[in-house]
């Protein structure tokens, strides 16, 4: 089993996001949630997107930082929509990561988004919904993909996006049992 750092999306560590970690923890994970927004679950995206200009990119960098500092090596990190920026950097810098599960979004490994490339022999998953097929060759890294390591990316239905939102309309608790489900 993995030990596991999940990051919220862009509306905080809602009941969502819990409840998957809940999923991932069933299936024998240790799960880590860091909140990088403190407690605030802003209500609506513009919202949250203030609040992260409020915040700083530096401040959340600092925090997520934080978050993983007294953790053990061989950590996957995770994260959903915006919130794969941390776990991506995490995970293409930080010694000793075993890999990424990254849901509904990726950054590119070149370019002005770009962290880099990825570690020789880190594997990687990422989920994304149909619109984003082209990122997840942006997450393999294309042309630049070496052949040691794996990246694996799975389509989803764009209105399923941000599954871990289980209070919403069209993301039901069904469909991110079944992503669970297919990460452990």
């Amino acid at each position: 089993m993995a030990e596991v750092v999940l990051f919220h999306h862009l509306q905080g560590l809602t009941d969502g996001v819990r409840a998957f970690a809940g999923e991932l923890r069933a299936g024998g994970h240790i799960v880590h949630t860091p909140d990088l927004f403190d407690g605030q679950r802003p209500a609506s995206i513009d919202d949250s997107a203030a609040l992260v200009e409020s915040i700083g990119d530096e401040v959340l960098s600092e925090r997520a930082d934080r978050a993983v500092a007294g953790l053990p090596g061989g950590l996957v990190y995770a994260g959903f929509s915006y919130g794969v920026i941390m776990p991506q950097r995490l995970a293409q810098t930080r010694p000793g990561a075993r890999g990424a599960l990254l849901y509904e979004a990726c950054l590119p490994v070149s370019g002005p988004w770009a962290i880099g490339p990825w570690p020789s022999g880190h594997d990687g998953e990422g989920q994304a919904p149909k619109r984003a097929r082209r990122d997840l060759g942006n997450l393999s890294g294309g042309r630049e993909k070496p052949e040691t390591r794996t990246i694996e990316g799975t389509a989803r239905p764009r209105h399923r996006h941000s599954a871990a939102r289980q209070a919403e309309p069209n993301r039901g608790s069904g469909y991110a049992h079944s992503m669970a489900n297919a990460t452990v």
